[in-house]
């Protein structure tokens, strides 16, 4: 038996020529490069493979070369071109061969479901030496695990979603977990608005961004820039506590610009601010991107959705007179008013709200027309409200 090796870095291949040519998304990757990511794991490449037996192969020696952990999805399926299992057992110098425990289950499986069992099948129940079948609960292709000599491991799991994920869970998590998986790693996202990318990178300096443990990168999502902090423990000092020490010195230069932190979006910012508040919104020229942001918070009482071109819309004109008007007609604390209008390409974009004692309007430019600049329309009026929701000082603008 292989001494076990320490997981602490992993690759991903996706085999399978339908990603290659755009018919199926490969969003599995994704999903798995974020659990390890998560548990401490390093993931140092994703890859995506046709299903070709060179290929495959190729790609996993080359994989284990670098990772202590090599997870391929796909090319489980009992068909000639499912060649998974077939790079495996070339890699390993082993040669598969029919399980008879696997068999009897694959063969009761079909019996069960009143389908002819083809002889194509038993691939599915084919193990090498250093293989042990992980359980498919949801399809007829068992995954595989394999202790290398070198105490690194390979894990082969089914392509379709569904199976993945429940395999993934039940039979291969908690036995990554027992060996003992990960290094003393930690993260923390910082999530900026008012401000962009570029910006950004000039205000946390170069000699910051290029540092590699902790180490600070920048992001631009739909609804923010995000500043992500990630270290590795140094046996001196924790990961968690090199994060802490460097978000310490960027938040004096940052912390204007910050609403969230993590996962959290706009409706989890707001949500801090509202403190009891209620709010109603009114939006023109947006297709309903804002109610779809903010839609399902309790402390939104209504969203009034409005097509640019409608009476209804210009009921009451001005954006600052559709945020007191939403306010009074939906009595709630706070009326927040968002219309936009294509201009050159770009939506002119005019944000309002009222609270009672005062309303302020924004005006400011979309970047592009059409879902792209309507969603940039929606992230500026959460901005706003989310500064007249806090002491109603804004930030810097910048074009949304």
């Amino acid at each position: 038996m292989p001494e076990p090796l320490p997981l602490h870095s992993a690759e991903l291949l996706a085999v399978g020529a339908e990603l290659l040519v755009g018919e199926t998304r490969d969003t599995n990757s994704g999903d798995l490069a974020g659990e390890l990511t998560a548990l401490g794991v390093e993931v140092l490449r994703l890859g995506a493979l046709p299903d070709r037996l060179d290929v495959v192969s190729g790609a996993l020696r080359d994989a284990l070369t670098r990772a202590e952990l090599v997870i391929t999805t796909g090319g489980l399926g009992p068909t000639p071109d499912d060649l998974t299992r077939e790079a495996i057992a070339a890699v390993c110098s082993e040669t598969p061969a029919v399980d008879p425990e696997l068999e009897r289950w694959l063969r009761d499986l079909f019996a069960r479901r009143g389908i002819r069992f083809a002889e194509l099948n038993l691939k599915q129940a084919w193990l090498i030496p250093s293989a042990s079948a992980l359980p498919n609960a949801n399809g007829t292709a068992p995954g595989w695990w394999v202790d290398r000599p070198d105490g690194r491991v390979v894990i082969a799991l089914p392509g379709p979603p569904r199976e993945l994920k429940a395999m993934w869970r039940d039979a291969v998590l908690p036995r990554l977990q027992a060996r003992g998986l990960g290094a003393d790693r930690a993260a923390e996202t910082l999530r900026l608005t008012g401000i962009g990318e570029s910006l950004i990178a000039e205000l946390i300096g170069e000699e910051v961004l290029r540092r590699r443990n902790p180490e600070v990168a920048t992001y631009a999502r739909v609804d923010a820039v995000d500043v992500r902090v990630s270290a590795t423990g140094d046996g001196t000092t924790s990961a968690r506590e090199l994060v802490d020490g460097a978000v310490a010195t960027l938040l004096p230069v940052l912390g204007s610009y910050v609403f969230a932190r993590g996962d959290e979006g706009w409706p989890e910012a707001i949500g801090r601010r509202v403190r009891g508040r209620t709010v109603a919104i009114a939006e023109v020229g947006t297709a309903g991107q804002l109610a779809g942001i903010l839609g399902r918070m309790p402390w939104l009482h209504e969203a009034r959705v409005l097509g640019a071109r409608t009476p209804a819309a210009r009921a009451h004109g001005t954006a600052r007179a559709w945020a007191e008007a939403i306010r009074a007609e939906a009595g709630t604390d706070v009326g927040l008013a968002l219309i936009a209008r294509p201009r050159k390409g770009d939506l002119a974009v005019t944000v309002a709200v009222a609270d009672g004692t005062r309303t302020t309007q924004l005006r400011t430019l979309a970047f592009l027309a059409g879902e792209q600049g309507r969603r940039r329309a929606a992230n500026a009026a959460c901005a706003e409200l989310w500064a007249r929701l806090g002491d109603g000082t804004r930030t810097r603008r910048r074009r949304a």
